[in-house]
């Protein structure tokens, strides 16, 4: 099985955010901003494994800036890292200026996504090659948000967790 470059699970989801979208205060509802993330992640997830993908973790959402009604939101959504059966999708999310066109970040988010066979059954995936500073950030960052997810969730002993053992010890 082949590695893939980062980039090529690179997708870009652009739309306008209508009144329909919107709650009391005309920006958009949160809820409408998570699901066009899924949307972009399941297709760079989709991208990268060539396979079915299954949502299977929203690891971090931070809704740091609101997105009016009107505005032009766009989705960057990249796998950061691949595992064996699992990926780990980064987004940013742009916001665009309607008079000056200059784009805005207003949030991110961390999707996991599980590649599955015609049964459902998890399969391999081909492994991640960074390229760009930020992606090997994002990617020596995912194994420790991995554990951190595991542990969390009570999947994995902390005294396991190596990655994130390694950041609290002194040298």
């Amino acid at each position: 099985m082949t590695a893939r470059k980062a980039s090529e699970s690179l997708t870009i989801l652009t739309d306008m955010v209508l009144p329909s979208e919107t709650n009391p205060l005309n920006n958009l509802f949160g809820g409408e901003l998570l699901a066009r993330m899924d949307r972009a992640a399941s297709i760079s997830a989709r991208r990268h494994s060539r396979r079915i993908v299954v949502t299977a973790s929203v690891n971090h959402v931070a809704f740091n800036r609101s997105v009016p009604l009107g505005s032009v939101v766009t989705v960057e959504a990249k796998v950061s890292r691949a595992f064996k059966t699992s990926m780990e999708v980064y987004m940013d999310v742009w916001v665009e200026d309607r008079e000056s066109g200059i784009k805005t970040k207003a949030n991110e988010a961390i999707y996991t996504f599980v590649a599955v066979d015609e049964t459902g059954q998890p399969i391999r995936i081909p492994e991640l090659l960074p390229e760009s500073k930020i992606e090997h950030t994002r990617f020596d960052g995912a194994l420790r948000r991995k554990q951190l997810s595991l542990v969390l969730a009570g999947k994995m002993k902390p005294s396991e967790a190596s990655e994130l053992r390694a950041l609290f010890m002194e040298d």
